[in-house]
């Protein structure tokens, strides 16, 4: 049985083309009040995308993408025709995000939300060292690298890719652990982890080697150590063409140029 979708609620970022399609599509659809609407379309790119996701999370509203943006991997092809036929027929895809939890030099803690990945990036000329606790077991003592992240099957598209870590399917129950730049272990490049362990990652010489910690767009400076782990009650729900799919996108990804 097919959904259907009466109201409609354009998200727009502020970029002049998505500023555009959505007094484009409020003319033929309306737009709707995002509170009441049956489904939100975001306009923009893959980071405006992430700003909606987040403000949707266990609201149990369904956002369907189209790229007004750079890049828009998780974005559908935008087009102003059979929206509604195109949103019953979407494929929902829903997905829980990373919980970070950091501490940092002055001994306070803070906590966050990732969508796409957990990253530890150095603060300063010196790499960082690290040491990486997964599930209670240390399995690297000492990592020398500029930083490491913890991507979803969501994110492994996007920085994860960038630093040579692999492509997940969206249904694959796995987190990309890769590093940046590893300088010892210089063999070193990352591991598949189940979706339900814990990450615990200490910051070593911290004076020495700040490290800063980011999940998705907030960015906590000289942490001292991160703990990283599936969130169990935060939910983020997305729409996909089935002639799109994630599947397709992840094909098409990886073997492209």
């Amino acid at each position: 049985m097919l959904r259907t979708f009466e109201t409609i609620a354009f998200a727009p970022s502020q970029a002049e083309e998505a500023q555009k399609a959505a007094a484009e599509l409020t003319a033929i659809y309306g737009n709707a009040d995002p509170d009441a609407a049956d489904v939100i379309v975001a306009l923009g790119g893959d980071g405006f995308m992430l700003q909606t996701l987040h403000k949707t999370m266990n609201t149990g509203k369904l956002v369907y993408g189209m790229n007004r943006g750079s890049v828009g991997f998780l974005m559908n092809r935008y087009s102003t025709e059979n929206l509604r036929e195109r949103l019953e027929n979407a494929v929902e895809n829903a997905f829980r995000p990373l919980e970070m939890q950091t501490r940092d030099s002055e001994g306070q803690t803070f906590s966050a939300l990732a969508i796409n990945e957990v990253y530890l990036f150095r603060q300063s000329y010196q790499a960082a060292k690290l040491k990486i606790t997964v599930d209670g077991r240390v399995r690297l003592e000492e990592l020398i690298c500029d930083g490491i992240l913890l991507s979803t099957p969501a994110g492994s598209t996007a920085y994860n890719l960038s630093a040579h870590g692999p492509i997940l399917p969206l249904e694959a129950p796995l987190l990309a652990l890769t590093p940046v730049s590893p300088f010892r272990p210089r063999r070193w490049r990352g591991a598949l982890l189940p979706n339900k362990v814990t990450v615990e990652i200490e910051i070593l010489e911290t004076d020495k080697r700040p490290v800063n910690a980011v999940a998705d767009h907030v960015e906590v400076k000289s942490v001292v150590s991160v703990r990283i782990a599936e969130s169990e009650e935060m939910t983020a729900r997305i729409l996909s063409d089935p002639d799109y799919s994630w599947s397709d996108r992840i094909l098409a990804e990886q073997f492209s140029n």
